[in-house]
């Protein structure tokens, strides 16, 4: 299983950023995915998640400002991040784990599959 994460960079405050994560080797339609973020010297922590069923699950500090979406015919997940803050600067990474339920709600916890990262820069 590889998850690549792209589409970081420097952004200002109050700007917005898509990244992008390409699923390879799994059945990307029977996988919960998230997104996590870790900033300098700090945990890394649960940002977003979808599971195959469409249920979504934010963290407090982006609902309203980040969305994730998911497109199966293309093994990707996204995170749409608008009204970006300096607190918002992180390397983001993707995640996924397996699902057997449709209904389930997604996990903050407990992914299998992790991508590589991609650094998220927001100047004040």
């Amino acid at each position: 299983v590889q998850l690549q994460a792209s589409g970081g960079g420097l952004v200002q405050a109050g700007g917005s950023q898509r990244l992008s994560c390409a699923a390879s080797g799994l059945t990307f339609s029977s996988y919960t995915m998230g997104w996590f973020h870790q900033a300098p010297g700090k945990e890394r922590e649960f940002v977003a998640g979808m599971s195959r069923g469409g249920n979504i699950v934010y963290a407090d500090s982006v609902k309203g400002r980040f969305t994730i979406s998911r497109d199966n015919a293309k093994n990707t997940v996204f995170l749409q991040m608008n009204s970006l803050k300096p607190e918002d600067t992180a390397v983001y990474y993707c995640a996924a784990v397996f699902s057997s339920s449709w209904y389930q709600k997604p996990a903050r916890t407990g992914y299998r599959y992790w991508g590589q990262g991609t650094q998220v820069t927001v100047s004040s």
